[in-house]
């Protein structure tokens, strides 16, 4: 149940990576996460939370269109949590047959098997009949042992007794009950990216709800201009509620535009919802505000009715393709 994954998310840093068929494990200071959805959200989250950590992410199927000597110089760390998803099934294929080096993160499935078989290195997950988008916290602890960042595992753990999820529950039931009805759209900062990106994932996931989000600066120089409303494109632009993930640790610059952009937004009568990003440490931080998401989408898949765990269409589409 979705109420219990949140309230006991911290469980998740206490997981202990096992890194089997480590001998195989070459130490890389460069990589490429291949997942899908939920599975490779972990990644960009490391990638915001320390950016000097070279990540490319890559979700499609085979190997991110680099030159050889590029991917041998990466590590390939295959993502999925169900282990069996399709495109990271066929990257598997794809870097066994050129040689690259690679490893796995899974909780179960086909991906498992494989590299167990072929002795490639791999973190099997504990298989907590979680939605990948719910299990942040293992794949990214699972990350950070098959990149070798034991520091940055270490301050990982913290998360467990630092991170209190029933404090955004309230916050999040509010914050559904002003966006009910609208559809909402999340800026943050290019840094954040990820975070404004795990926001509407999870709107779309678990309130079945269209979502949308942006970065600033690039947004200054385009989107904006669709909402400088006019007669009629008003009805078109009060169909949108926007949140605005703001930290403190930006550049300066940036929280200038967010606030300017704000004001803009108010003024031509928009509703805007500002989102303080809080915590002991940035990690902290991170995740303080993915749970107040998933708090958000839980009572706003409540609010409209709407079962918020399963993906149906997912799974609909997937027979659909013969999967």
């Amino acid at each position: 149940m979705i109420p219990d994954d949140i309230k006991h998310y911290g469980k998740q840093f206490d997981f202990e990576p096992v890194i089997e068929n480590a001998a195989k494990l070459k130490k890389f200071g460069k990589f490429v996460v291949i997942g899908m959805g939920g599975s490779h959200l972990a990644a960009s989250l490391i990638r915001a939370w320390h950016p000097e950590i070279d990540i490319i992410v890559w979700s499609s199927y085979g190997l991110p269109p680099l030159a050889e000597k590029e991917l041998k110089d990466r590590l390939i760390i295959l993502s999925s949590y169900s282990g069996s998803t399709e495109e990271v099934v066929d990257a598997f294929a794809a870097a066994k047959a050129r040689k690259m080096h690679f490893a796995v993160i899974a909780a179960k499935g086909k991906l498992i098997s494989l590299a167990d078989k072929a002795k490639i290195p791999y973190v099997k997950m504990p298989d907590l009949h979680l939605q990948p988008r719910m299990a942040t916290g293992l794949s990214l602890k699972a990350m950070l042992a098959l990149m070798g960042e034991k520091n940055l595992l270490a301050e990982s753990k913290l998360l467990a007794t630092q991170l209190h999820p029933s404090r955004e529950e309230l916050r999040g039931k509010d914050l559904a009950r002003r966006i009910h009805g609208v559809v909402p759209i999340i800026y943050a900062s290019t840094r954040n990216m990820a975070l404004a990106q795990n926001w509407k994932i999870k709107f779309n996931e678990t309130s079945k709800v269209p979502a949308f989000y942006n970065v600033v600066p690039e947004l200054n120089h385009n989107e904006m201009t669709g909402f400088d409303v006019k007669t009629k494109t008003i009805p078109l632009s009060r169909n949108f509620h926007f949140i605005f993930l703001k930290d403190a640790g930006d550049d300066r610059r940036i929280i200038k535009r967010m606030n300017v952009l704000e004001k803009l937004y108010r003024d031509r009568g928009f509703k805007t919802e500002i989102i303080l990003l809080q915590g002991k440490t940035e990690l902290n931080k991170i995740f303080n505000a993915l749970n107040l998401a998933d708090w958000t989408a839980y009572y706003s898949a409540k609010m409209y009715g709407v079962e918020p765990e399963q993906v149906p269409m997912v799974e609909e589409f997937k027979k659909l393709i013969g999967r």
